[in-house]
């Protein structure tokens, strides 16, 4: 099984730079999308199914915000939409599939960047997420946790931790949150085989030759429980894919 994970910071405008296309190479049988900004009848949506991707979308209430979509090859036994807390729901931030024993989770976390009540939301929202995902592991232990994260783990993660060290994304109490998470039966899967450095997964587009640069952060992951550790295969960032200041990560499960 073949997941990606990748915020297209709008799918629209990320389908009008290739996207399409990409998705014509067979990248993955799984592709959970973050920040689609859209609906699914806002979303010339045929051109997945002509790909044979079955589409599923967990869309924000307010437009042009937001929101998760999956596409995948496989069937989905079951699909869950949210999790059951209002704010997060309202803005389209989570969206679940079974496929036999497993769950894909597809998540886009907040981000503080806008100020100090989205920061506190953010903390709000991973105490939330923390007390759900660890709840669901007690019924189903197997479970795939994709997404952007919007927090660079450890300084290896980011290309200049000390300039960043008071900067949403890298603060301490966001970091020990990852710790926490990770320390509680979580496998940070690309870390499981990539020790190497200055691997990253979004650029900030404000300066454009950062991505030339490849002054970035590691923000999105796909992390799994405990019990799929034996089962990855491969794991990788694709930072030649550029639909968006963002780029895929993907992992193959044997």
């Amino acid at each position: 099984m073949r997941i990606l994970s990748y915020n297209v910071n709008g799918v629209r405008a990320a389908m009008n730079k290739g996207f399409t296309d990409w998705l014509k190479t067979d990248p993955a049988d799984i592709v959970c999308l973050q920040e689609t900004k859209a609906h699914r009848d806002n979303v010339d949506h045929k051109q997945f199914t002509d790909l044979k991707y079955y589409d599923y979308w967990f869309s924000a209430q307010k437009k042009g915000y937001s929101g998760v979509a999956v596409l995948t090859k496989i069937k989905p036994d079951n699909v869950v939409y949210g999790t059951g807390h209002q704010v997060s729901d309202d803005e389209g931030r989570v969206i679940q599939l079974d496929f036999g024993d497993l769950r894909v989770i597809n998540a886009y976390f907040p981000s503080g960047t806008s100020g100090d009540e989205r920061q506190t939301y953010k903390y709000t929202w991973l105490e939330e997420f923390f007390a759900y995902v660890n709840d669901l592991r007690k019924t189903i232990p197997n479970l795939i946790l994709c997404g952007d994260y919007n927090i660079a783990h450890k300084e290896i993660d980011i290309h200049d931790p000390k300039g960043n060290k008071n900067n949403s994304g890298f603060l301490p109490e966001e970091r020990v949150w990852m710790d926490k998470f990770l320390g509680s039966g979580w496998v940070d899967t690309f870390r499981e085989l990539h020790p190497e450095p200055h691997r990253y997964s979004w650029w900030s587009q404000r300066f454009p030759s950062v991505r030339l640069q490849n002054k970035g952060w590691r923000i999105d992951y796909i992390n799994a429980t405990e019990p799929l550790r034996g089962r990855i295969k491969a794991s990788d960032i694709y930072h030649d894919v550029k639909h968006s200041d963002h780029c895929p990560v993907y992992l193959e499960l044997k």
